[in-house]
């Protein structure tokens, strides 16, 4: 793996960072292949603490900071003094200048800032790895927030990616844990997932559909865009005063109602994931808001997943099974959804799951959170061979952001029984859904197609039964092997009869004298007997190597 010149710098500073955090021995070989001496890594690598690592990701960049903040969410990764130190990238990023703002938002909507808006703010109110957010007033007086994308952040991140993809392959390669984790799939997802959080059309889109499904909560808000002033790189969208559940102080909390809050938050996120098949998948405390209504606001949705009807289905098993303390229930669906690999091992995960879902069985907040419960579900299956869809990670993500905003709005919260309480309604909105008007047209469409010919299909069935020309023809993927068994049940039948014929035979010869006799019996008849002895023997032996074979390949 040789490295360009524009390369190089990246390769260094990710090898610094390997070397850090215990893993000089892949730096050795990286340098032997890219051309770096590893003992110039190591010499500038001395501090490898939660807070050096926030430092490091922050200064390689937005996409790094961008992994440091997906990171930060993900404690089944990393241990919980990294998810404190990484939770600074959520809130904490440096912006860039006005005058970069200027000329962007004037390049995307071509006209001046001053001629589109009536007020803009130099000073962003809030700044993201990929933007920063500006309050503005249009010409008619309302209030918005204006999203303006980094400048040149589609060529870093997609040089950033370049090397990221080559490190993923090379540590897949090279190390146990890049093969458990599958790395290159990993990379793969992450750049899809900043692709589409580039696209600010596309958020823009994302806020309009989240807030026509969760127009039933009244307790929930989501900012409208304003297409006209929306482009791909600027997205213009309602301003909605409020704070962030972080800076809620302790009479604050007092001020708002958080057990309702708290309940609609969750309820609406179950409607997202197992109703809808679009969810905010990016619900850390930053992002979410109390109004000044006392309402809660969802912002940044260019983080969204997607779940299909069958997924919709598998996660509402799991849901339920976890939360009513079932590891039995859970494991069976995490493995009739997953992939399977050559080293699954369904029994141990079994029990895993088990002891998982008893242990944290009837908790409150405090010590249960069900997206942790989701996300050790998934880690027990990567440890015993199952590749889980990433959605039921995403999902243990995303519930795991809302169990600590949880905590902040109703210490008292139980999501568990959150769960047991709104699965019932949403499996019934999902049932509404199966028998909307579309689908009911369709049934009807297919029944009037089967009536109608029925008839003739009938007639002809008949023509081919009393002429004789109907055939049965039945496929099988497992033919050969169960033809294979039937023959060799059938020949150890055989062989069985013949060696009772033979000892048969022989015991009649007993009654033959012969002129020579073994052990004061006729010769010929124990000679039969001895071949008799030899021959079963060698059948017993023949039938315990084959089924010993057979075991031995056979897939667990």
């Amino acid at each position: 793996m040789k490295l360009s010149a524009t390369h190089l710098k990246r390769y260094k500073q990710i090898a610094t960072l390997l070397w850090k955090y215990g893993r000089s021995d892949l730096v050795q070989q990286m340098g032997v292949d890219d051309g770096f001496d590893p003992q110039e890594i190591k010499a500038g690598s001395t501090d490898a603490s939660p807070e050096q690592l926030t430092d490091d990701l922050e200064a390689m960049g937005p996409t790094y900071v961008k992994l440091g903040q997906v990171l930060a969410g993900r404690p089944d990764l990393l241990p919980d003094p990294y998810l404190k130190a990484l939770a600074r990238l959520q809130d904490n990023v440096k912006p860039f200048s006005y005058e970069e703002v200027e000329q962007i938002v004037m390049t995307e909507l071509g006209v001046r800032i001053s001629k589109a808006f009536s007020r803009f703010d130099i000073e962003p109110v809030a700044a993201a790895s990929l933007g920063q957010v500006h309050l503005a007033a249009l010409r008619d007086g309302r209030l918005v927030a204006v999203k303006v994308q980094r400048p040149d952040i589609r060529r870093q991140i997609a040089e950033d990616f370049e090397v990221l993809t080559e490190i993923a392959a090379f540590l897949e390669e090279h190390t146990e844990s890049g093969k458990l984790y599958r790395l290159n799939a990993i990379v793969a997802e992450f750049r899809n997932v900043i692709r589409q959080e580039l696209n600010y059309e596309h958020e823009a889109q994302n806020l309009i559909a989240m807030g026509k499904n969760l127009k039933a909560f009244p307790l929930i808000q989501v900012p409208q865009p304003v297409l006209d002033y929306c482009t791909h790189t600027v997205l213009t969208m309602e301003w909605i005063p409020g704070r962030k559940v972080t800076a809620l102080g302790p009479l604050a909390q007092l001020d708002i109602k958080g057990a309702p809050l708290a309940e609609e938050l969750f309820r609406s996120y179950l409607k997202q994931v197992l109703v809808d098949g679009l969810f905010h998948a990016d619900p850390h405390p930053g992002n979410v808001f109390i109004t000044d209504d006392g309402r809660i606001a969802l912002l940044d949705l260019g983080m969204v997943g997607h779940t299909s009807p069958t997924m919709q289905e598998h996660l509402l098993k799991v849901l339920l099974a976890v939360s009513d303390g079932k590891g039995d229930e859970a494991a069976d669906v995490v493995i009739q959804m997953s992939e399977k690999t050559d080293q699954f091992d369904p029994h141990e995960f079994r029990n895993q799951i088990g002891q998982l879902v008893a242990l944290r069985r009837n908790q409150g907040l405090q010590e249960l959170k069900v997206g942790q419960s989701l996300l050790d579900v998934s880690r027990h299956a990567r440890q015993n061979g199952l590749w889980v869809p990433s959605e039921l990670t995403l999902l243990g993500k995303t519930l795991l952001q809302l169990d600590e905003v949880g905590r902040i709005l109703d210490p008292t919260f139980d999501p568990n029984a959150s769960v047991r309480r709104n699965t019932g309604d949403m499996t019934s909105q999902r049932l509404g859904q199966e028998t909307s008007q579309g689908s009911v047209v369709r049934a009807l469409l297919e029944m009037k197609d089967f009536t109608v010919h029925l008839p003739g299909r009938l007639n002809r069935i008949m023509d081919a039964v009393a002429n004789a020309e109907l055939e049965v023809k039945v496929k099988t993927p497992d033919a050969k092997i169960v033809v294979d068994g039937i023959e060799k049940v059938a020949n150890r039948i055989t062989k069985g009869l013949l060696l009772a014929a033979l000892i048969i035979g022989a015991a009649l010869m007993m009654r033959v004298d012969t002129p020579w006799h073994v052990w004061g019996y006729p010769g010929l008849a124990i000679i039969c007997f001895i071949a008799a002895v030899i021959c079963a023997g060698g059948l017993l032996y023949g039938i315990a190597v084959e089924d010993h074979r057979s075991r031995k390949q056979r897939p667990r």
